[in-house]
């Protein structure tokens, strides 16, 4: 019995939830995977560079 209560109070939650337009929708995923890109990037140049600088003071 409670089980049951509480997927209806989560039915009725959910029709309560404002969802996203397809629009803001594509557009929010297209910032986060650019900005996961440039961060991949951006963090993949300075390990190369910190490499670089580790194995110039080692040799």
């Amino acid at each position: 019995m409670r089980l049951t209560n509480f997927f209806g109070d989560v039915g009725r939650e959910m029709k309560k939830v404002s969802w996203p337009k397809r629009t803001e929708l594509v557009r929010s995923t297209i910032t986060v995977i650019a900005t996961v890109v440039f961060f991949a990037i951006f963090f993949a140049f300075l390990d190369m560079g910190i490499s670089s600088l580790i194995r110039l003071i080692l040799e």
